[in-house]
């Protein structure tokens, strides 16, 4: 039996779900899992469904049969392999914390994904992913040759098939047309301080400002910087007694542990972006055994 996940976003109205496990049932499936919400807002529907195919139908019939429940609906609506790995391209800059979580993430099995290259600005990390045996670009950034490092960046999206970038604390500010030929599918991490402390040492700025919560941030990427749809946040409360240095090792923590849930949430296919927000299901069961990743 195949596992699939099946993923809605429409007009709410009426007869929706009846229409979807209908067909379902009508094709030999068992539903697993399923999450739903209305947005009584913005008047939209979005659903998440997992389940099996107890009679061998096809990814591609599945998907055939289900169009007339698509039109019917007005449906953004995609039914998928639970086992597809996403491919997923890094890039870093000269902070490593993220990569190496999510590289080691990746290693033991706890973010089921095909990582098919690290881009970097700089060489810090070129032994530690070719150790990994993946691929490292390294693609310098400056003022004067941004639109050709930018356009050197998508010649390995598209290369090697990329459906989510990851951006694991890569400093550089990606275009505008970037942005939208990439929309919903580049993620990045800041810290949550913003816009309070901006620039450079913000932690060191928190701490002379007594800051008792350190927090981050994971979101989808857009044209406006460090505002697109937020994904996961996840703060540690400080005291009186830690010392900048301190700070800036539990922010690391932080940062790391909220991209990481952030990626396994896309990658399973749990976030649907809503407007400036987003719609982000609990996991399925079974789909990951220690979801409170960190």
């Amino acid at each position: 039996m195949t596992n699939y996940v099946l993923t809605v976003s429409c007009k709410s109205t009426r007869g929706i779900v009846a229409a979807i496990t209908g067909y379902l049932a009508e094709e030999g499936c068992y539903i697993t899992d399923s999450s739903q919400f209305d947005d009584m807002e913005t008047g939209l529907f979005f659903m998440r469904l997992t389940f099996i195919s107890q009679e061998g139908a096809s990814l591609e019939k599945l998907r055939a049969g289900f169009e007339a429940v698509k039109t019917r609906f007005g449906m953004d609506a995609e039914i998928r392999n639970s086992e597809h790995r996403m491919k997923v391209l890094l890039m870093v800059s000269r902070f490593g914390h993220c990569l190496n979580d999510l590289l080691y993430r990746w290693k033991i099995g706890a973010l089921p994904i095909d990582i098919v290259g690290v881009i970097s600005n700089h060489f810090d990390y070129q032994k530690v992913v070719v150790n990994h045996d993946i691929p490292f670009h390294h693609i310098p950034v400056t003022k004067a040759n941004k639109p050709q490092a930018e356009a050197r960046i998508m010649d390995v999206v598209e290369q090697t098939g990329t459906e989510l970038i990851v951006l694991a604390r890569y400093m550089q500010i990606l275009s505008d047309q970037m942005c939208q030929k990439m929309s919903g599918q580049i993620i990045n991490i800041h810290h949550s301080f913003l816009p309070s402390f901006k620039g450079a040492n913000p932690y060191k700025q928190a701490y002379e400002r007594g800051v008792k919560l350190i927090g981050a941030t994971a979101h989808y990427v857009t044209a406006d910087l460090d505002e697109g749809p937020i994904i996961e946040q996840d703060i540690a409360r400080i005291t009186h007694a830690q010392s900048a240095e301190d700070y800036v090792s539990i922010g690391r923590d932080v940062e790391s542990q909220v991209l990481a849930r952030a990626v396994h949430a896309h990658i399973h296919h749990r976030t649907f972006i809503n407007g400036n927000r987003t719609v982000v299901f609990p996991a399925s069961p079974g789909s990951y055994a220690s979801e409170r990743m960190g």
